[in-house]
């Protein structure tokens, strides 16, 4: 791998891990245009995605910082559970356990059967198609004029019941629905299914609103991607290195951070304004051409 090459597959896992376009499946249809040995490339996949990781961290810093702060007070007394990220903590462990499930008993599987280009651009059109139908349920049923009439009944209720406003962090979110979410990211080891799309088409079908959903798929997505790296770093620590150098490491790590920072601002400012239908046509578009070719 060479010094273009990283830049690229770089710049491409930075953009790609939260545009919901699929980062895996946009690094196996480069891999395989810049005829590269994918197999050969698992150190460079782990690297990378761990700069996608670390900017995650430093966009999302006081949330993270938050976190963290309250699981480790839960030790010493100091957190208490009707703490907003006490459950936002909760929310995010069961929606990790659907991947991490999918993980261990189907990564090798999903590699040897969908590490191509076929499935990718098959997979590309099954998710726009997810998208357009997300976007078109949530207008249906959870529209402003739907939510508000049902916003209105709920408060009745409360009203007579004196019940308390939920604590929740993300509006509309408990564990029914972070469980969901968390078998949505599950899919997104298919190559061609993006791990932000599919949790937020997720959260959109379940009346999440969409910078929302977007809000806690990055935070679900912080164990899944450092779990992943360190799985793989593990599995393939004898052959990590294999032709690939570290200056090649370095770049593509720099790039996929710097990238991937740029990516998730313009994604949020996107979303509180756009649907996810733009991503949808881009998705079916490039698998209808590849299947085509």
């Amino acid at each position: 791998m060479n010094l273009l090459q990283s830049l690229i597959l770089g710049a491409l896992q930075g953009i790609t891990e939260f545009l919901p376009i699929s980062s895996d499946g946009h690094l196996v249809l480069a891999e395989i245009f810049l005829k590269l040995k994918t197999e050969l490339l698992k150190s460079f996949d782990v690297t990378v995605h761990m700069g996608t990781f670390l900017a995650i961290l430093i966009y999302f810093w006081k949330d993270v910082w938050q976190l963290l702060k309250t699981f480790f007070g839960l030790f010493i007394g100091k957190s208490k559970w009707a703490n907003p990220y006490t459950k936002l903590i909760a929310y995010i462990v069961v929606g990790t356990i659907p991947a991490v499930i999918a993980g261990v008993f189907f990564g090798d599987w999903i590699d040897e059967k969908f590490r191509n280009l076929k499935a990718v651009a098959t997979l590309m059109i099954i998710m726009g198609t997810a998208y357009y139908a997300a976007e078109a349920f949530y207008s249906k049923y959870y529209s402003s004029t739907f939510k508000g009439v049902i916003e209105k009944a709920i408060n009745k209720i409360k009203d007579f019941f004196k019940c308390e406003e939920g604590a929740a962090e993300i509006a509309g979110l408990n564990f029914r629905k972070a469980i969901i979410i968390g078998i949505a990211q599950s899919l997104a080891l298919l190559p061609g299914v993006s791990r932000s799309g599919s949790t937020i088409a997720a959260g959109l079908f379940q009346g999440i609103e969409r910078s929302q959903a977007a809000r806690f798929s990055f935070l679900l997505g912080l164990p899944a991607i450092l779990g992943a790296g360190i799985f793989t770093f593990i599995k393939n620590s004898d052959t990590l290195t294999h032709d690939i150098s570290a200056f090649s490491l370095i770049i593509g790590f720099i790039t996929s951070f710097i990238f991937g920072l740029f990516s998730i601002a313009i994604l949020m400012k996107l979303l509180k304004k756009y649907s996810l239908n733009g991503f949808a046509v881009y998705l079916v578009v490039i698998g209808g051409a590849i299947l085509l070719n």
